[in-house]
């Protein structure tokens, strides 16, 4: 077939791309616009083999090859077809797994079935070198591409660059076409006008219901020690919660004719111990401050058929960035609540959203790999973006949302 193919080893592209735009290959330092990287790749390879492209493969690696928000914005570009190998942990560092194997085998099924003339290789791994040999012996045309070393030297295995027919270097300046470094937020919040991430780390936890409770002893500081600039806030345990509510535990005996007492009489806490059984509801003064939590989830509200649907959506048609995550999941979820709701509850406890609402978007977000895939923890940057999205959504849609957000 007289037709060219691209196979795209993206831990050496981004990698290297990294090493002489940052100084390290920390793929996490740089942005990529994947649709302008995509398009460029395609236009040099159709300009050096002069043929049409067929495709793109794209090898990389995830934790338990579940796609990653950049994998799902590759494979739904034309021509682009992303296969993922394994990223586990060893040793306290990510290590791929099953990519170099998936990218010779891929070679080698295109060479021996004729689907190509030519083969654009982007890696420098040398264990791809009995795949080249092979596509050789079947009359393919290897074009293997490097990258500009921020060293200037090699990035290669020297017997790889030996076995291609072609080779070229990538430069600097083709590089920037579809990558730039990462703007890294500083630690703390800069002077000035508050960011909206700053704005929502920044906000106080939901007061609990009822009266105030009196505040907890601070004890003095030692003599002879400097006094603290401010005082630490205390956060009350639950022991603490327990001494505060006035309601005795349903076991406590209680005197002959006592008619039974509700927290929500005395407006304390109320604590869920595991021992106790059935559900208590959190006692409220204020039915506005909770309205949120009763309004139904977004699986209380999906069909059978909308639900399929909205996985074909998922996998097909949502790139996976955080904020357009939050965005989409507010959507759904406002479009199947109904005119008989109110959604406009909810900016009481801004930028507190509901908490069963917030496991379910939290748990909806998680498909697309943003929760748990940095070093086994959850990034927090992403949940606030998550969340960020949610309200943007819900401020387009929910009358005086835009007010609520400009007032924060």
């Amino acid at each position: 077939m007289d037709r060219c193919v691209v196979l795209v080893d993206a831990g050496y592209l981004l990698g290297a791309a990294a090493s002489l735009l940052v100084g390290e290959p920390s793929r996490s330092r740089v942005t990529v616009d994947h649709p302008v990287l995509i398009s460029a790749l395609r236009e040099r390879a159709e300009a050096e083999t002069g043929l049409p492209l067929l495709r793109v493969y794209w090898f990389d690696a995830a934790p338990d090859r579940r796609p990653l928000p950049e994998h799902r914005r590759l494979r739904v570009l034309p021509r682009v077809t992303v296969r993922l190998g394994a990223l586990t942990r060893a040793e306290g560092r990510w290590v791929q797994k099953g990519v170099d194997a998936a990218m010779h085998a891929e070679l080698t099924e295109l060479a021996r079935n004729h689907a190509c003339a030519d083969v654009v290789l982007v890696t420098g791994d040398g264990d791809l070198l009995p795949g080249v040999m092979s596509a050789k012996e079947h009359g393919v045309a290897v074009h293997l591409w490097a990258l500009q070393a921020a060293d200037g030297d090699f990035n290669q295995s020297e017997d790889l660059v030996a076995e291609a027919d072609e080779r070229r270097v990538l430069d600097r300046a083709w590089m920037e076409r579809w990558v730039r470094l990462r703007d890294v937020p500083p630690p703390y919040a800069a002077p000035g006008a508050p960011s909206r991430i700053a704005t929502l780390l920044a906000a106080p936890a939901a007061p609990p219901a009822g009266p105030a409770a009196a505040p907890l002893p601070v004890p003095a500081p030692a003599p002879g020690r400097p006094q603290p600039a401010a005082a630490l806030k205390v956060v009350p345990t639950p022991r603490d919660l327990a001494a505060r509510t006035t309601v005795p535990h349903p076991s406590a005996p209680q005197p002959a004719g006592t008619p039974p007492q509700s927290a929500a009489a005395h407006g304390g806490p109320v604590l869920r111990w595991s021992s106790d059984r059935g559900w208590v509801d959190r006692p409220s003064a204020d039915p506005a401050a909770t309205a949120g939590d009763a309004l139904p989830t977004l699986a209380q509200l999906t069909t059978a058929a909308q639900r399929w649907t909205d996985r074909e959506e998922d996998i097909t048609g949502i790139g996976g960035d955080a904020h357009e995550v939050g965005q989409v999941f507010a959507r759904r979820w406002l479009d199947r609540l109904g005119p008989g709701r109110r959604p406009a509850a909810l900016w009481a406890d801004y930028p507190r959203i509901p908490h069963r609402l917030d496991g379910e978007l939290l748990r909806y977000a998680a498909r697309f790999g943003l929760l748990a895939h940095k070093d086994d923890q959850i990034d927090e940057a992403d949940r606030y973006a998550i969340r960020d999205g949610f309200w943007k959504e819900l401020a387009a849609r929910v009358p005086g949302g835009r007010v609520a957000l400009a007032e924060e």
